[in-house]
């Protein structure tokens, strides 16, 4: 099919130097999955700000063929990276999302993610809140890329009650009492996961990230060779020294 088009609404997830003033986009679009195109002019004063990691554009790829790498024609929408430039925390998790989301097959749509990954960009600037929700962005990348984890019920017993603690191996639930002869092995379920109320404290926040973080290696990182990007890992670092 010849002349290709489409519009739509992205976030950035990386960008390349391409020749002398042109770059390479690599998008995470609402309805065309992480898409990559290059961006005349993306190395100049003017679009420079607006290409910069976790910012939220429009853009309007074009391409003579379908597989062709095409180009783009990009504007803000909202410039996160700017807002968070203060923040390294905030800054590094912004990092680890975009760095994470770049496991998803390319131009495989996954827009329930995209909406996730919008409202997770938008409480960034309120640390009450956001290392809660990246807990549950990881959760839901997990999902997306067909690895998710079954939280609802014990694996042992099938109770939906006093689940604290997950298996490194299945990925499902087991309860206190099943658990309790293995617990050295097994790893901990947050109450916040678990459906309860109230304000989510530093260890919970840190035992998330490390339930998530186990299954992201064993299961997207690691048999494609690849590492924890190095922002997760700042990331950790700095919810640490909170």
């Amino acid at each position: 099919m010849l002349g290709m088009e489409w519009s739509d609404e992205g976030v950035v997830l990386s960008v390349r130097p391409h020749g002398e003033t042109a770059a390479v986009l690599e998008l995470f679009t609402h309805t065309h999955g992480r898409h990559l195109g290059l961006v005349h002019g993306g190395r100049s004063r003017k679009l420079r700000p607006v290409l910069q990691t976790g910012n939220h554009i429009n853009a309007t790829w074009k391409a003579r063929l379908a597989d062709n790498l095409g180009h783009f024609n990009v504007e803000l929408r909202r410039g996160f990276a700017a807002l968070l430039m203060e923040d390294a925390a905030a800054l590094a998790a912004m990092t680890s999302m975009a760095a994470l989301a770049r496991l998803l097959p390319e131009r495989d749509p996954h827009p329930s993610l995209f909406e996730i990954t919008l409202f997770v960009l938008g409480y960034l600037d309120d640390r009450a809140v956001w290392p809660a929700l990246m807990v549950r962005w990881e959760l839901a990348l997990l999902d997306e890329l067909g690895f998710g984890l079954d939280l609802a019920r014990c694996a042992a017993t099938g109770e939906t009650q006093n689940l604290i603690y997950v298996s490194p191996k299945s990925g499902r639930a087991v309860s206190a009492e099943a658990g309790g002869p293995y617990k050295e092995r097994l790893l901990v379920l947050p109450s916040f996961l678990r459906g309860t109320a109230g304000v989510v404290g530093r260890e919970e926040i840190l035992a998330g990230l490390a339930l998530t973080g186990h299954f992201l290696e064993a299961r997207a990182l690691g048999p494609v060779g690849l590492g924890m990007p190095e922002a997760r890992a700042r990331l950790v670092t700095y919810l640490r020294q909170a």
